[in-house]
């Protein structure tokens, strides 16, 4: 696993775009942020596996049974399951995990480098913990995520393929019926495909969802710079960053580097994975963390499935 040395320092995060109102996107706001290491990848199945094999930790969707899965990625003659009101297209899926992502009849053997899916966000901070790490806050996801770029929309820039070739792995085609796969992949894609950003971070737009640290909040204290800020100090679901494999102008483009999303902390789904950061001087590796068990212990009241 790769670690990028960040200098932090002062940058604008968020946007004065107006996109998805209760997101909390903006205002454009100066960031003071101290020097940090970010992850070059999400954390792989492979990776997220080297964890489990060392402590036992059991995934809250295998201790629930079930996750969701896109219908799309379910064979035609998989048996009926209950969908999601208003958004069908996600299915509860008996069985489903982050070893068995469409089910109990798929596995990831061919996509160990891959990003692990279908893990919480205690499943998240559980593995980070074990590798020496942390999540990110919502404000070092940003500022990694633009790669030294000023609030231009995209790891790149503006544009979604400036010279004609896919920068990124979001839904190409009519939502949810037919992708096309232009960018070559229907599913998840591996973790370093495509092309870094300028810090040399790769996929920090589309692919997976990526859990941050924060409680999810859409206001912000009024004092600027804002200094290494960590968000709320209690609340109901966390940030979310990077949109997925399933983002689609015509309903989502959270894959914009300002585009911040909630989800409760115990939700799973076969698009949302995580990355690593880390303190600019911490140790990091599994064989130098103590094997946390099965991690954070779940609170009453901190989200739902």
């Amino acid at each position: 696993m790769e670690f990028v040395s960040l200098e932090g320092g002062s940058f604008l995060m968020g946007t004065e775009e107006v996109w998805f109102e209760g997101d909390g996107e903006g205002p454009v706001r100066e960031v003071v942020l101290t020097p940090f290491r970010m992850a070059a990848t999400a954390v792989t199945n492979a990776e997220f596996g080297a964890f489990v094999a060392a402590t036992g930790h059991v995934t809250v969707a295998e201790r629930e049974g079930w996750s969701f899965v896109f219908a799309g990625l379910l064979p035609d003659d998989f048996p009926p399951t209950r969908g999601v009101v208003g958004a069908e297209w996600w299915r509860q899926v008996e069985g489903a995990c982050w070893h068995r992502p469409e089910g109990p009849q798929s596995s990831v053997a061919d996509r160990g480098d891959h990003p692990v899916v279908h893990v919480s966000w205690f499943d998240a901070a559980a593995c980070a913990a074990w590798y020496g790490a942390r999540l990110p806050t919502d404000a070092e996801w940003e500022y990694a995520a633009r790669g030294g770029l000023v609030q231009a929309r995209l790891p790149w820039g503006d544009e979604p393929a400036p010279d004609g070739r896919p920068r990124f792995n979001i839904w190409e085609g009519e939502f949810p019926r037919h992708n096309t796969a232009a960018d070559g992949y229907v599913g998840t894609a591996p973790v370093d495909e495509y092309e870094p950003n300028g810090f040399g971070l790769y996929n920090c737009s589309g692919n997976v969802w990526e859990w941050c640290a924060d409680w999810f909040d859409n206001r912000f204290p009024p004092e600027r710079p804002l200094v290494d800020p960590m968000g709320p100090d209690t609340g109901t679901a966390r940030v979310i960053r990077g949109g997925s494999y399933l983002c689609h102008d015509s309903y989502c483009n959270r894959y914009r580097v300002a585009a911040r999303h909630a989800n409760g902390p115990d939700s799973t789904t076969g698009h949302m994975g995580f990355r690593l950061a880390a303190d600019a001087d911490a140790v990091v590796g599994g064989a130098d963390a103590v094997a946390g068990g099965n991690g954070p212990e779940m609170r009453a009241g901190e989200g739902a499935g």
